[in-house]
Parts: C-alpha cells; sequence; structure tokens
C-alpha cells in the first residue's frame, strides 16, 4: 500500500513514480525544483506572517493571500510574493493550521483553481 506523500518544500501531493517503488519512504520532494530549493528561514517567516495576519483577524475571517504578500514585500512588487505566499499556505494546510478556501468552503490545494482565502482551521476540526 502506497501513503500518500507531501511535497516538504510546496505542500503539493507527490505522484507515486515506479522509479521510487523501493524508497518509497523516503521520498520527501516532488521534484529536481523543490530539493534545490529546500526550505528556509524566509519560508519560516512566510508562515509566521500568515499566521498572525489570521490570528488578528476573528475567528471565522479569512484572508487573501496577497494581503500576506503584500505584507511581506514592503512597498516592492508583491506578486513576486505569491507562489511563495501559496506554498506556505499548503504546508500550514497540510500541517491542520489552516483551511484553504474557496466560496466558503474547504478545498483541496492540488485541485483548486482560481482565487483562494485562508483561514484558521477551527479547534478539535480535522480534514
Amino acid at each position: 500500500m502506497r501513503v500518500e506523500r507531501i511535497c516538504t518544500v510546496c505542500g503539493r501531493s507527490i505522484s507515486w513514480r515506479r522509479k521510487w517503488a523501493r524508497d518509497w519512504e523516503n521520498v520527501k520532494y516532488c521534484s529536481d525544483a523543490c530539493r534545490g530549493r529546500g526550505l528556509s528561514p524566509r519560508d519560516r517567516h512566510i508562515e509566521d506572517t500568515i499566521m498572525a495576519l489570521l490570528e488578528a483577524r476573528a475567528a471565522d475571517a479569512s484572508i487573501c493571500p496577497s494581503e500576506a504578500a503584500r505584507k511581506l514585500a514592503g512597498g516592492a512588487d508583491w506578486r513576486q510574493q505569491m507562489e511563495p505566499v501559496r506554498m506556505a499556505a499548503r504546508r500550514l494546510q497540510r500541517a491542520g493550521r489552516i483551511d484553504i478556501t474557496q466560496r466558503g468552503r474547504p478545498v483541496d490545494p492540488d485541485t483548486a483553481k482560481g482565487p483562494i482565502r485562508l483561514r484558521l482551521r477551527p479547534v478539535g476540526v480535522q480534514l
């Protein structure tokens, strides 16, 4: 039985590949790009920024990922921060700390198309 693997860097599901059959338990990255990039202190800072923005809101409120990107960019072009923010959001969602939603309902970050929102996961709720 193959257990689902999640990329440590981008938070996406890793598709099983035949060449990984002998080493499936040790697969951590979905691609060479993620393996080369790794997780940095900057990635943890992005996660902390998302959590700080969410904790400053009402319990049932959400934020747009662009709010975190704008805060991180500090006046520079915030659009460059969007993919790192999305990656951090997927990691936080997989860790059970937040929900990624569309139209107020939690969605799978691997299949979500279009605009997303981020909200704190209610205590005791598992997807």
